[in-house]
């Protein structure tokens, strides 16, 4: 059994920080991309930011300049800085992460339940 485990949401006021934690645990065999989505009340889940098992990353251009990505493989878990924080940054935060499961040959998509991220003074 693989699972996705976040941490670090809250509330924080407009310009301030956040950094949000996901671990992968259970029998893994190798993780490949993982990323962070985000989705706001009434939106359809959105893109922030992925980043690859070599460390290519990629970012929605509403978080550019503001959101770093980084990963710690030994550890299996990834990270999302968010710095400069916006009142449209509110959203439950989503890890997702490409997985092939010790003994499956398969590379399955994993998502995270979800953390709160509110934006607001």
């Amino acid at each position: 059994q693989v699972q996705l485990v976040e941490s670090g949401g809250g509330l924080v006021q407009p310009g301030g920080s956040l950094r949000l934690s996901c671990a992968a645990s259970g029998s893994i065999f190798s993780i490949y991309a993982m990323g962070w989505y985000r989705q706001a009340p009434g939106k359809q889940r959105e893109l922030v930011a992925t980043i690859t098992s070599g460390g290519h990353t990629n970012f929605a251009d509403s978080v550019k300049g503001r959101f770093t990505i980084s990963r710690d493989n030994p550890k299996n878990t990834v990270y999302l800085q968010m710095n400069s924080l916006k009142p449209e940054d509110t959203a439950v935060y989503y890890c997702n992460a490409d997985i092939n499961p010790r003994g499956t040959g398969v590379i399955f998509a994993y998502w995270g339940q979800g953390t709160q991220v509110t934006v607001s003074s």
